[in-house]
């Protein structure tokens, strides 16, 4: 009776589950821990950090509590086919997907970036498809399950059946791991060893019970094998132990970007070592990538803990970040103060926002909302006087491009901008670097503090020229030695005597700080909060 019932069961699919990491909403530190299981409700973790340990803690749960893997169900990817676990083909070979195989293995499988954690009830063949995969535990083999549920059956035995052994998961076999190929090794119950045999008796067991001698496991790194012969030996060594480090710190579930740095300076100099010992230009060309790598993770790492490239001082995350960037914003205000066509800081301050929207090619576009932004008391009658003295060219009438929006924006062309053969034009900028510019000075000019302190044209265009008048630190002029009050009001076109008010408007304003205004200079510092505006002097 029991063989009967035996045999017409039906095997059935393995078990799948999975363990997810998902954000809580954009812009927010909080994550979601949910697992497929009906009876799992979703917890939510204050970070990223918490929630992978809470995932990992959640997963180790089920996998202590669940049973082990049954020998006789289908492979849990069955359903799929084996769609996921493709073979490669060579290149004129169709792909081949795997087929199923082995004992029924409980595999935990990762994605790269630590967000989720499946856990297969599958054959071990799939499971070994998987980079990713661990198994955590193996059932016997379908033969043997078979025949002691037999011979229970036929001994009326009423006492449970023994379950399979099962090695109990431990963090490294489901914690994320990235790019490192991870092996399924079944973990049947262990034979115990003998007693040592006579030698004769070594002599006569067959060959295939012979212990063979293995080679020992060649070294990989960076998707390159160690050769065995690699010499001098201290650096065949030094490239299995990178391969070994950089496997260990993508397993980590926080990363460590000074670590990271030096890892890939060393892998550097060992593939320099390498390239000079076999004359391999990819090897070369690979430790040039790391040494950028790892200049790369050095200076991410300081930003990050908040110093300077060079260890001293705080960083400053700018706004233009190249000393080009810099002086080509210095020579596009240079150029508006000596060619302005008309009078006044409202002209002047019009003057440099659409000379930015037109420097590289002589046109652009223009829509009212750019012009109204500005500080302007009359912003139509100045617009015609700039077309009425020929520097300012616009299709249609002065009130249409008052009145354009975004989706139709208005062509605008300043002739003396525009390039031709003979004359290439006073800015020797890319196309690329013409719209940053154009965000930097409306970044200044309309700042926030600027704006709710309904500051005129000329107080704006005061802080254009001590974006661009200060060093690294913020101190006005070179060396922090001021800025010529003849400088600044010419550019501001303000009367000298005017100068301390602006002065006091910016300070106010948490633009400046420590501001001492002389008979012939201006000293003091840019504050820390427009630091990321600034242009420092080099």
């Amino acid at each position: 009776m029991g063989v009967e019932a035996h045999a017409t069961n039906e095997r059935v699919t393995g078990r799948r589950w999975t363990v997810r990491l998902d954000p809580v909403g954009r812009g927010r530190a909080d994550v979601r821990v949910s697992c497929s299981r009906p009876a799992c409700a979703a917890q939510v973790l204050p970070s990223a950090a918490d929630g992978r340990t809470a995932a990992i803690a959640h997963l180790k749960a089920h996998l202590r509590a669940g049973s082990a893997p049954r020998p006789s169900v289908h492979c849990a990817c069955r359903a799929e086919e084996c769609h996921t676990h493709i073979r490669p083909a060579g290149p004129r070979e169709r792909p081949v997907p795997w087929r199923c195989g082995g004992a029924v293995v409980l595999a935990v499988i990762t994605d790269r970036e630590g967000r989720w954690w499946q856990v297969m009830e599958c054959c071990s063949r799939c499971a070994a498809a998987h980079p990713t995969a661990k198994v955590v535990a193996t059932a016997p083999a379908a033969e043997t399950s078979a025949r002691n549920d037999g011979l229970r059956a036929d001994a009326g035995a009423s006492a449970a059946p023994a379950a399979p052994a099962v090695h109990a998961p431990t963090f490294s076999a489901i914690s994320p791991h990235f790019s490192h190929s991870a092996t399924a090794t079944a973990t049947g119950t262990a034979v115990p060893q003998q007693a040592s045999a006579p030698r004769s008796a070594a002599r006569s067991a067959p060959r295939s019970a012979r212990p063979t001698r293995k080679r020992p496991p060649r070294g990989r790194i960076a998707q390159r094998l160690v050769p065995h012969d690699l010499r001098p030996v201290a650096l065949r060594d030094e490239l299995t132990e990178l391969g070994e480090l950089f496997r260990a710190y993508q397993a980590r579930t926080e990363p460590d970007l000074a670590m990271l740095a030096d890892l890939h300076a060393r892998k550097a100099e060992a593939f320099n070592a390498w390239a000079e010992v076999t004359a391999d230009t990819g090897l070369r060309l690979d430790a040039r990538r790391a040494e950028q790598a790892a200049a790369t993770a050095r200076l991410q790492h300081l930003h990050r803990i908040g110093q300077a490239p060079d260890g001293e001082g705080p960083a400053v995350v700018r706004l233009l970040t190249a000393p080009a960037q810099w002086n080509h914003a210095r020579a596009v205000l240079a150029h508006v103060a000596e060619n302005a066509p008309l009078p006044g800081a409202e002209a002047r301050l019009l003057v440099v926002m659409v000379t930015l929207r037109t420097a590289q090619s002589g046109v652009g576009n223009l829509v009212g909302q750019d012009i109204k932004g500005l500080p302007l008391q009359d912003p139509e009658h100045l617009v015609g006087q700039l077309v009425e003295s020929g520097w300012l060219g616009i299709s249609g009438t002065v009130e249409e491009l008052i009145a354009s929006r975004p989706e139709s924006p208005t062509r605008i062309s300043v002739p003396s901008l525009t390039p031709d053969e003979d004359d290439p034009g006073p800015f020797t900028f890319g196309r690329k670097l013409r719209p940053k510019l154009s965000g930097w000075a409306q970044r200044v000019v309309g700042e926030k503090k600027l704006r709710k302190g309904k500051t005129g044209a000329d107080v704006r265009l005061l802080a254009l020229a001590l974006a661009t008048g200060a060093d690294g630190e913020g101190l006005l002029g070179p060396g922090g030695e001021g800025i010529g009050l003849d400088a600044l009001s010419s550019w501001c076109s303000v009367d000298p005597a005017d100068l301390p008010d602006l002065v006091d408007r910016l300070t106010a304003a948490d633009w400046l700080a420590e501001a001492d205004v002389t008979d012939t200079l201006l000293t003091g510092r840019l504050t820390e909060r427009v630091l990321p505006l600034g242009c420092p002097l080099t």
